[in-house]
């Protein structure tokens, strides 16, 4: 039976469909490229990426992004690497690319056998590519120093530590100071372990990183990590109003049942006229008897932090302020220009230069991470499969398996 012509003029990308309208990755689609086919068309489908293929600059970028994720995938993904990675090898037609747009053509064929093997391979390889652009045109990375500096110099102002080493949360000497175990801040991520993380997480793009900056508050016990928040608040140091909501995690002390407990607690006192450590104490068997009950991970939460971990932990967002050497330089240059102008054309060309079009100042909200737990409960965290290298193993098999889904399918299956 012959297809009638107009049928063309209503063919719709139902898998891309999914990504538009249904909340699907794109790295999770059927086919990764849609229904790209001719070279004009993936040189368009660049074009609004972003990319101009036709500009030799744009071209050798992309080249060396995909250099970077074979080697990537080979450290991290394949048995030639990672002794726990897939007994698996790179075909010899991908070392063969040497333009870019012949990986495209390759991850767009239909075909069986032998093509389609590549085509799957050519298909996760530039997964793993357009992972690392967005890891590269993150605009914030370069203010990177300037958001640690000043995210956690707001938490270094209220921490002191007496002769004797013990730290404090709160004034020196003040009564209502919280003693502190430790206060640890979170190195900068490897770029490797970035792109771990983005390969697993459905939204892929780096600006959904939030604990790129982050510490952890470890207290003595677990109604000092209810003081610290109430601290962080009244001190604003946290802002309740640019927290995320999604990203909040409480896994440490059921706080409804505390606060009723807590104003039961606060009749008792008045009417038995409990001393202050009287009232300490029970406000402390409180805190450790409100246990947040163990339920599957919500929408939006992350699946890798295993139900033995208990912590507290949330992410807030601080608007930072960056300052523009430029700017401060070029104005100091100016004002060696302005004595100059009358006998020297380049201090006229510079005089007449518009400082209006340069930024003095940037400014833009970055996410950062807080960690509240108590030592005990800090002990546990660290041991058995709540370590943090169970939790790193936990994402690199999920990117993984994400990554190599349909590729392990067809070779086991044919599918």
């Amino acid at each position: 039976m012959d297809r009638p012509s107009y049928l063309s003029k209503y063919l719709f990308d139902w898998d891309m469909f999914e990504v538009v309208t249904n909340g699907q990755s794109a790295l999770d689609a059927k086919y990764f490229l849609g229904t790209l086919e001719t070279k004009d068309e993936i040189v368009n489908f660049l074009r609004g990426y972003g990319i101009d293929y036709n500009d030799p600059v744009n071209r050798a970028e992309l080249f060396g992004n995909f250099q970077e994720a074979l080697q990537f995938i080979k450290r991290y993904f394949l048995k030639e690497g990672n002794p726990e990675g897939l007994d698996l090898k790179i075909p010899n037609p991908i070392y063969m690319v040497t333009d870019i747009i012949e990986l495209f053509v390759m991850a767009t064929r239909r075909g069986a056998g032998e093509t389609r093997e590549e085509r799957l391979w050519a298909e996760l390889i530039l997964k793993v590519i357009h992972t690392i652009i967005h890891v590269d045109k993150d605009l914030r990375a370069g203010y990177f120093s300037a958001v640690q500096t000043q995210v956690f110099d707001r938490f270094y102002k209220h921490l002191q530590r007496e002769e004797a080493g013990q730290l404090f949360l709160g004034p020196k000497g003040a009564t209502d100071s919280i003693p502190l175990h430790d206060f640890q801040t979170k190195s900068k991520k490897t770029r490797e372990s970035v792109l771990i993380k983005l390969l697993h997480k459905p939204e892929n793009v780096a600006e959904e990183l939030f604990d790129r900056v982050g510490m952890r508050i470890v207290t003595y016990n677990k109604l000092d990590v209810i003081r610290v928040i109430q601290f962080l608040i009244k001190k604003s140091i946290v802002t309740p109003h640019n927290i995320k909501p999604s990203r909040s995690i409480n896994r440490l002390v059921h706080i409804d049942l505390f606060r009723r407990k807590y104003n039961a607690l606060l009749k008792l006192s008045m009417k038995s006229n409990l001393s202050e450590t009287e009232f300490l104490l029970k406000l402390q068997e409180l805190a450790n008897e409100c246990i947040p009950a163990t339920h599957a991970p919500e929408p939006g939460k992350n699946v890798h932090t295993i139900d033995s971990y208990h912590a507290i932990q949330f992410t807030c967002r601080q608007l930072i302020k960056y300052k523009n050497p430029f700017y401060q330089e070029f104005n100091e240059i100016r004002k060696v220009a302005k004595n100059l102008k009358d006998s020297n054309p380049l201090a006229q060309k510079l005089m007449a230069l518009d400082l209006g079009a340069v930024t003095k100042e940037i400014t833009f909200f970055y996410p950062f991470e807080v960690q509240i737990v108590d030592i005990e409960s800090q002990k546990k965290n660290t041991e058995g499969e709540a370590s943090h290298q169970e939790y790193k193993k936990s994402q690199l098999n999920h990117a993984m398996h994400r990554l190599f889904k349909k590729l392990l399918a067809y070779k086991t299956r044919g599918i």
